[in-house]
């Protein structure tokens, strides 16, 4: 199969794969290493906690698979901060390790967390996933936790602080919000990773 999503035991799998599939594309949820590694594009998908999820990919032994993988690899939400060094919930989890940066917990001033609606992302370069998004536009968020902004910042988001709300190193890339439920536009940021 060449689109996979990782099982992660999370709830919002099959969302993902049903906005892959109006897409005119066919993906397979699973967490059999075998598969992964022979993918040609990987959806990193995460909610809820940074501990639970890493706990789901160590027992599957998929930590290195992700890791080592050479070709696009797109985290969403907790997806995107499991690509980073560490993550300060519940008093600091180790997670993947590819962004050298580490996950910290959203302070705002007198803003609710956690941080849910709709939100617009700001980005002074074009990149390919971009491709036919305006900047400012709005996608759909739900986290407490961000991503600081540091070298491998694409687009950042303004709730009480800047934040990373897009990220990319070399094929890894990763989005804060969630494009499944992000109406068109998180629909053409799908399309975009999809054909890169």
């Amino acid at each position: 199969m060449d689109i996979v999503i990782v099982d992660t035991g999370c709830a919002n799998l099959t969302s993902i794969q049903v906005a892959i599939k109006r897409l005119g594309y066919n993906s397979i949820i699973t967490s059999q290493p075998s598969i992964l590694s022979k993918s040609k594009k990987i959806f990193l998908p995460g909610v809820g906690t940074a501990s639970a999820v890493m706990k789901v990919l160590s027992e599957k032994k998929l930590i290195n698979i992700i890791r080592d993988f050479k070709k696009p690899i797109l985290g969403i939400c907790l997806g995107m901060q499991l690509l980073c060094n560490f993550s300060e919930e519940c008093q600091g989890v180790k997670t993947i390790g590819i962004i050298p940066t580490a996950v910290l917990r959203l302070k705002t001033n007198n803003l609710p967390l956690p941080h849910i609606g709709w939100n617009q992302i700001a980005f002074d370069t074009f990149h390919p996933l971009f491709e036919k998004i305006s900047n400012n536009s709005r996608f759909y968020f739900v986290h407490s936790y961000i991503v600081p902004i540091n070298q491998y910042t694409l687009s950042t988001t303004d709730y009480g602080i800047n934040f990373s709300s897009v990220i990319q190193k070399n094929n890894f890339f990763g989005v804060q919000f969630h494009p499944e439920k992000s109406g068109h536009v998180g629909s053409q940021l799908l399309k975009n990773f999809l054909e890169m």
